[in-house]
């Protein structure tokens, strides 16, 4: 299939055109970012724990707020991404939070040819696993950089609110992994009224396949959880009911839309 083969080009192209408007939107508060202020969130901070002197491989990481933020913490960092600006930015803005953070411009699939490294902890949040196809891979991957005993934890939107359209007047996507998503989006998450349209390639993943994928890749699953709220304003018709707690406003609490878990790899 045509758009198997070139997925990655689309979507690093969608990614690359994201990156400017990102760093100017109020979503991702980058003048707070630079005096200080923590990017993570309470969700992802309760699994990840005191990170103090652990090494952590981030995965997906944008242009690297997270990555910084857990630098900041105390850990060693590097963080991983497709898009060539977004890294570029990340180098900059850990260069003006003064913090050691490292960053490498690379696919998942592709990383264990480019990194030779192990790690307490392999870390991935928020809009990630929706641009891989195939996650026995992914889950191979997150295995290969773990040391033993070592720790995956992740934060992500739940597969039941990729369902929905847009505008969440119905159902327009399938929960199980039917097929590839291939779309033409205007504006951005971070900025609805962003002057950019991108194409993308996109797959829905269920719980069980997320789940069943790390298991069968030698993790063993210790923590997870489901919330009835997202820490982003990334949706539309959505409602700060508590701060920095959003749901779409039809729907309040009647609904999942974030899960987090972590899980732990094999000693032997």
């Amino acid at each position: 299939m045509k758009i198997m083969e070139n997925y990655l080009e689309i979507n690093k192209k969608s990614w690359n055109a994201k990156v400017e408007p990102h760093l100017k939107s109020d979503f991702y508060f980058v003048d707070e970012f630079l005096k200080g202020r923590n990017s993570l969130n309470s969700i992802e901070v309760d699994l990840l724990g005191d990170v103090k002197g652990k090494s952590i491989l981030h995965l997906q990481c944008h242009f690297g707020q997270d990555s910084i933020s857990l630098s900041r913490l105390g850990a060693k960092v590097i963080g991983v991404d497709l898009s060539d600006k977004a890294v570029e930015a990340a180098n900059d803005l850990a260069k003006q939070c003064g913090t050691d953070t490292e960053f490498i411009c690379s696919d998942i699939y592709d990383l264990p040819n480019v990194l030779n490294e192990k790690f307490d902890i392999v870390f991935t949040s928020y809009g990630t696993i929706g641009w891989l196809p195939d996650l026995d891979n992914w889950a191979n991957v997150i295995n290969h950089f773990l040391k033993p005993g070592g720790k995956f934890v992740m934060a992500e939107f739940h597969p039941v609110i990729w369902m929905f359209d847009d505008d969440f007047n119905g159902i327009n996507y399938n929960y199980f992994n039917e097929k590839p998503i291939v779309e033409t989006y205007e504006g951005t998450y971070a900025d609805f009224s962003a002057d950019i349209v991108q194409d993308y390639v996109m797959w829905n993943h269920s719980l069980s396949e997320v789940f069943q994928n790390l298991i069968k890749n030698g993790l063993a699953i210790e923590n997870f959880q489901e919330f009835d709220w997202s820490p982003y304003p990334c949706f539309k018709h959505i409602d700060e009911f508590e701060k920095r707690k959003w749901r779409i406003e039809k729907f309040g609490n009647k609904i999942p839309m974030v899960y987090a878990l972590s899980a732990q790899k094999k000693s032997s």
